[in-house]
């Protein structure tokens, strides 16, 4: 079996509890899943998968390559789980039998010319459903979703490592979306920060290593009127989830640490307008999300959110000013009133 799925991190965090399903329902089924480099190093180690990469910048050279890796191989399956014409024409390069794709109303950039068999058409599930249900063409349903990322003792040992044991609760930061017109502003993260620092808690900004995540924090240290531990740049993409799952509770845009943290059993602040949080917020939980979606769906498309094709991202410039920062501090102190109780 074939899996394609190269991108983005919270998405092949969904493809997980697949692979989950797969080999519990198959044990000894063989599995490959072409995926991207960024995206194999968060899920190296992964039992039961052979990984084959794909360098999303090499174009078509990269497929041939892909295509010569393959060589003497045809799988009795592929599961072509992403409708971006990069992945459909890739798709081609990978020899199957059957070939299971998206149903139409999910179809873009010609994704039905590459398949010849559907999933179920359901709208209105998240995405981690609408992924696990290219078990269905096989005759499964995947009825238990149990992520298990792999993460090594090591990384473990490293995020222990970051602050004490004291008793505080953490608050975690990770301010940026690799979509930048799902980022809330830097002031607004810092108000919400030192509400929490009010309150006892301890503060850790986290994020990547790119210009706009040390820019993005550095704006919101400035803001702040409280310290906070600043470790943004500074973990890997095997100690992030590790790094996740010693917080209490994750604020962060729609964004691949939003899905990782979920599956990590760490709760998530999620900040939505741009993306509507019932498709793609935190699965386990939303109750901690701040949801404008809807008011954004009625000011930058002029009609409320259940009359959008599901799906439909609203990313435009200051969508994420319709979050306020109460509507964050409200989610924050729901989170501490549960633990109250």
């Amino acid at each position: 079996m074939c899996i394609l799925r190269l991108s983005a991190l919270g998405d092949v965090t969904h493809v997980v509890p697949l692979v989950r399903t797969l080999r519990t329902a198959w044990p000894h089924v063989a599995i490959t899943w072409v995926i991207g480099k960024g995206e194999h190093r968060l899920l190296v180690g992964l039992e039961g998968v052979e990984f084959v990469e794909y360098d999303k910048k090499s174009g078509l050279a990269g497929m041939r390559t892909l295509r010569r890796q393959l060589t003497g191989r045809r799988f009795d399956v592929l599961l072509q789980m992403q409708v971006a014409a990069r992945a459909n024409l890739l798709s081609a390069f990978i020899p199957a039998r059957r070939r299971i794709g998206y149903d139409k109303s999910r179809s873009k950039d010609l994704h039905g010319l590459f398949i010849d068999e559907r999933i179920p058409d359901r709208p209105g599930i998240h995405v981690l459903d609408a992924l696990g249900s290219f078990c269905e063409p096989l005759g499964l349903r995947q009825t238990e979703v149990r992520w298990d990322l792999p993460v090594p003792a090591d990384a473990f040992e490293w995020a222990k490592a970051q602050w004490p044991d004291d008793g505080r609760r953490t608050l975690m930061v990770s301010p940026c979306s690799s979509h930048v017109l799902r980022n809330w502003r830097a002031e607004r993260y810092a108000a919400v920060a030192d509400h929490a620092i009010a309150r006892g808690w301890r503060v850790v900004l986290c994020g990547g290593r790119s210009e706009l995540e040390r820019q993005t924090a550095d704006a919101i240290l400035a803001a702040m009127q409280g310290a906070a531990l600043d470790l943004v740049g500074k973990d890997t993409l095997k100690q992030l989830p590790a790094l996740l799952q010693r917080a209490d509770l994750l604020m962060t845009p729609d964004s691949g640490p939003m899905h990782i943290a979920n599956a990590m059993g760490t709760r998530v602040l999620g900040l939505h307008a741009a993306s509507n949080p019932e498709r793609s917020g935190p699965y386990t939980t939303r109750r901690y999300c701040v949801d404008r979606y809807d008011d954004a769906a009625r000011k930058y498309r002029g009609r409320p959110a259940a009359e959008l094709k599901w799906g439909t991202k609203i990313e435009h410039e200051g969508v994420m000013d319709l979050v306020t920062v109460e509507d964050a501090i409200a989610a924050f102190e729901r989170y501490v009133a549960d633990c109250a109780r």
